[in-house]
């Protein structure tokens, strides 16, 4: 493994457990351990009671991790420093156990499911293409009034309003994500003809900031439905 991105975040970084900030830094720092989103490692200062539990967790190009566990309020996580890295950087570093903490906060916003990446933009434009859902064979949404939503490293998806799609065959469903840049989803499966394709549509009834131009829209998950855009399959 290549020496990971290693880079300062500007932001204060809270990370809550118990009820409790048990780490608070203004000079985090954001670590690329895959490329797909970095996380966050704090000065060893600014995490609050750690204790060491005595495992060690080897991870190829950062070394060897040292365990430490925090407590607050009732909860218990777990911790990682790489003391003895061959990263130099890395070493007064300690990497939290992100799911395992209630609640992570950039300056005052929470955050959820990782860190935002500063190399990731979400863009949501207006169009006027015409844009056909089906499964198997049967129109379930068309629209000439779609917003496409574009996400760095990732496919452009197409937003339609309720009132372009047919909700009568859209069943809602108990599953929910959550997206670091756009917030919480709630989704729908689609029954044509007796058939029930889970979890084929999702909205995002209350985005964040970036992405609000898509609030109460439908999006298909493009990869298991048949999308035309302007006449052409996808």
């Amino acid at each position: 493994m290549e020496k990971p991105r290693i880079e300062p975040s500007a932001k204060r970084v809270r990370a809550y457990l118990g009820g409790q900030a048990v780490a608070d830094s203004t000079r985090p720092m954001l670590v690329w351990e895959h490329p797909y989103y970095p996380a966050y490692y704090f000065p060893v200062d600014d995490v609050q009671g750690l204790v060491p539990d005595g495992t060690v967790t080897s991870t190829p190009g950062l070394g060897d991790g040292h365990g430490f566990t925090i407590s607050a309020g009732g909860s218990r996580a777990a911790a990682l420093r790489y003391s003895d890295s061959p990263v130099e950087e890395l070493r007064d570093l300690v990497r939290l156990d992100w799911n395992a903490m209630d609640a992570w906060f950039e300056e005052d916003e929470e955050v959820f499911v990782h860190p935002r990446s500063p190399y990731v933009r979400v863009d949501v434009l207006s169009s006027s293409r015409h844009v056909r859902i089906e499964v198997d064979g049967v129109t379930v949404a068309e629209s000439h009034h779609p917003r496409l939503l574009f996400e760095t490293g990732l496919p452009v998806r197409y937003y339609l309003p309720k009132t372009h799609v047919r909700m009568d065959l859209l069943e809602p469903s108990d599953t929910v994500t959550r997206c670091p840049y756009k917030g919480q989803a709630e989704y729908w499966s689609i029954n044509v003809e007796g058939r029930t394709h889970p979890d084929l549509a999702w909205s995002y009834r209350a985005p964040l900031a970036e992405s609000q131009q898509v609030a109460g829209l439908v999006c298909f998950y493009d990869e298991k439905v048949t999308v035309f855009v302007d006449g052409v399959r996808q």
